[in-house]
């Protein structure tokens, strides 16, 4: 047998999950009584609001050094520091939506899922289509091509947290069920 060597390509899309207790304390954080941040992003959502930065990373640090480890295997090369730049909570209804889109003027953006409605969960068992069906997070990358990766589809549970670069596309589709569906959302710069 021959040795082979394999490499990794395309930009690092980590998923963890968070511990139950930072999800309460996350969960906390989330409130319509604070300002809208709708006019800033790309979502067709009624209820964007700001969430403390401060509070939010206090929380996230431990994920965020593990987050470190992967970068570092990953790219070969390390993150001396993170500064978070933004925070905000998406309170998503039926019919609600994340358009394909980026985030400008950053380096890394995550999305983590609060809550996830039993409605929600129910209408995605039953699809049957051949997209990415209700509810679902989508990244991607490059161009379809025959013998590629070109997107990565989850449908989030509670907990699950994503950190991913800025510039990878990504979008949200709808869903029909009743039930709001709760993400919180950053930016965050890079020191390398």
């Amino acid at each position: 047998m021959k040795d082979y060597n394999f490499y990794y390509w395309g930009p690092l899309l980590f998923k963890i999950k968070i511990q139950q207790e930072d999800l309460k304390k996350c969960a906390n954080l989330c409130s319509k009584k604070s300002s809208l941040v709708n006019d800033t992003l790309a979502g067709a959502i009624k209820h964007e609001h700001y969430v403390s930065s401060n509070a939010f990373i206090k929380i996230l640090d431990p994920y965020l050094s593990i987050f470190g480890q992967a970068y570092q295997n990953w790219y070969g090369k390390p993150i001396h520091q993170t500064s978070i730049l933004m925070t905000w909570v998406n309170f998503m209804r039926a019919g609600e939506f994340n358009p394909p889109h980026t985030h400008p003027n950053c380096d890394l953006s995550s999305v983590l899922f609060i809550k996830i409605p039993e409605a929600l969960k129910e209408e995605h068992k039953k699809f049957t289509g051949t997209g990415s069906g209700p509810g679902s997070l989508s990244f991607t990358y490059g161009e379809f091509q025959p013998h590629t990766i070109s997107n990565r589809v989850f449908f989030p549970e509670e907990g699950d947290l994503f950190i991913f670069p800025a510039t990878l596309t990504h979008f949200v589709a709808p869903f029909l069920s009743k039930g709001e569906r709760i993400s919180l959302s950053a930016n965050f710069d890079l020191q390398q």
